[in-house]
């Protein structure tokens, strides 16, 4: 194991690089039992700091609206120049490797397999007594939630083996309340229209999965059953094939699956989520959104593109918000995904790099888009007040514990200023943001985030007894796709009839 600082690293060594060529110690499992039911921790170490008013303190400036992690955007510009004049925003760097999309697909990943409705920012929790409220699997129950005889109230009354969908005006919208709210599993799904959009494409996956099983005489009995195993393998597909090697890369990807899990090996039946990942390294996505989108090339007035940033206070109240915000239904709101993903039109835009600026509309959201709608409104203030609550260890310490080489205090001089030895204790999601930053120039994770993501999301694949993984190792997508034996988003969107070419937007 060994150190990196601005004087030895070696310019051009990416993350594959790092964390294939190290060589590890192996992690014990969990020695106390675990459950799917809570979280749990993956190392067995100290925590990056003791939870004091000065450390809370120096975490809360360190997160603030207008301080170190802000990328300062000229919100006054507006939404559109800030996308078609680059060069106003010089923190908003574009990955040439991601599309827009890959923000919001993580997003609607994690809102699969976590959800911590029960614990308190800074309020010290045990992450095995604390409940996790989403199955720990890639399993879209925040699409089924219970099934048809559960979650009732999310299917077609008549058709249970169809989920209910509704109309936006022009498209679709997930079926809501009179009061706008979403009648959907998570609550979460419904933050912003981006996701939102996700939310219905998936239900009109399922739904025209259904309508081809028919066709092709599946018995009725049989067609949930079999139309939720086809939505679930072919998602699965998608992240262990599209997603993953975009995020972490595909040599650390291709290593796991290929050598083996070294650090997340909880035992058979006790697979949990872990508060390393949930609370700190997979909040790197965060990082990744941009002030601003072009949601739709028809959707404002005249038929023109409806541009919004994802959040805007000026949008509070309104019916039909000027920013992307969900829990509104109007005409404008639904999402052109050629934005988002690369139809070939060349409409796609690309992503934002992970790196340690967040955009500075994260920095006030608006309380509907907090699970528990309390305050800090700073997104980054909250990310690391979260670290007190789990008690993490720094970012340093896991990298060390897993043999790959550690960033030294001299990568970390801007961590100085806050006078509780940041710099060489450096709370994890931070620390993670900083490795893709220093080591992978922002295109992906590295070193210590990569290894452990890619751990996580193996595991939630190999460790669920119906994933296809477990079931059939050696399945291939069977559903259309522009690629025969494989499947992506873009072909996800195209089944679901959503895709521009299929609408005519």
């Amino acid at each position: 194991m060994g150190h990196l600082n601005r004087r030895n690293f070696l310019g051009g060594v990416g993350a594959g690089a790092i964390a294939l060529h190290a060589t590890p110690a192996v992690a014990d499992p969990p020695a106390a039992p675990t459950s799917p039911r809570f979280f749990g921790r993956m190392f067995k170490l100290a925590p990056f700091a003791d939870n004091t008013p000065r450390v809370q303190e120096a975490l809360r400036a360190m997160g603030a609206p207008g301080g170190l992690l802000d990328a300062k955007d000229p919100l006054h510009e507006g939404p559109i120049r800030l996308i078609t004049n680059p060069e106003l925003s010089p923190n908003n760097r574009d990955n040439p490797f991601h599309t827009a999309g890959t923000t919001f697909l993580g997003q609607f990943i994690d809102h699969d397999f976590t959800f911590d409705m029960h614990s308190k920012l800074a309020v010290p929790a045990t992450p095995e007594q604390s409940p996790n409220t989403r199955n720990p699997t890639l399993s879209l129950d925040s699409v089924y939630g219970a099934g048809p005889i559960g979650s009732p109230q999310l299917y077609e009354t008549s058709d249970r083996a169809k989920l209910r969908v509704e109309s936006g005006g022009a498209f679709e919208d997930v079926p809501r309340r009179s009061d706008g709210v979403a009648i959907i599993a998570d609550p979460r799904n419904d933050e912003n229209m981006i996701i939102s959009g996700l939310q219905a494409a998936f239900i009109k996956f399922h739904n025209n999965v259904v309508d081809r099983l028919r066709s092709q005489a599946v018995p009725n009995d049989r067609v949930f059953a079999e139309a939720q195993r086809l939505v679930v393998w072919h998602y699965q597909w998608i992240v262990r094939h599209e997603f993953m090697p975009q995020v972490v890369g595909h040599g650390i990807t291709e290593d796991i699956f290929a050598n083996g899990r070294r650090f997340f090996k909880p035992r058979p039946g006790q697979h949990f989520m872990p508060v390393e990942f949930q609370g700190a390294c997979y909040r790197f996505g965060h990082s990744m959104v941009r002030p601003s989108y072009r949601a739709n090339l028809k959707g404002d007035a005249n038929g023109q593109p409806f541009f919004g940033f994802i959040f805007d206070p000026a949008g509070e109240g309104q019916a039909d918000p000027v920013d992307l915000r969900g829990g509104r239904r109007a005409r404008r709101r639904f999402i052109g995904w050629q934005t988002f993903f690369d139809f070939g039109d060349g409409q796609v835009k690309p992503n934002k790099r992970i790196d340690t600026k967040i955009s500075t509309p994260l920095f006030k959201l608006p309380l509907g888009a907090i699970a528990d709608g309390s305050p800090p409104t700073a997104l980054p203030q909250r990310n690391l007040l979260r670290h007190l609550t789990w008690s993490l260890p720094s970012g340093q310490s896991i990298a060390k514990a897993m043999g790959i080489p550690v960033l030294t205090a001299d990568i970390f001089p801007e961590l100085k200023q806050f006078g509780v030895g940041l710099d060489a204790s450096t709370p994890l999601w931070y620390y993670t943001l900083k490795e893709a930053e220093f080591l992978g120039d922002g295109i992906s994770l590295a070193g210590m985030g990569a290894r452990l993501v890619g751990e996580v999301f193996a595991g939630m694949l190999q460790l669920d007894p119906d994933s296809y993984l477990s079931q059939n190792p050696n399945w291939k997508p069977t559903l259309p796709s522009r690629t025969p034996g494989t499947f992506k988003m873009v072909d996800l969107l195209t089944f679901a009839k959503v895709d521009p070419t299929s609408r005519g937007q």
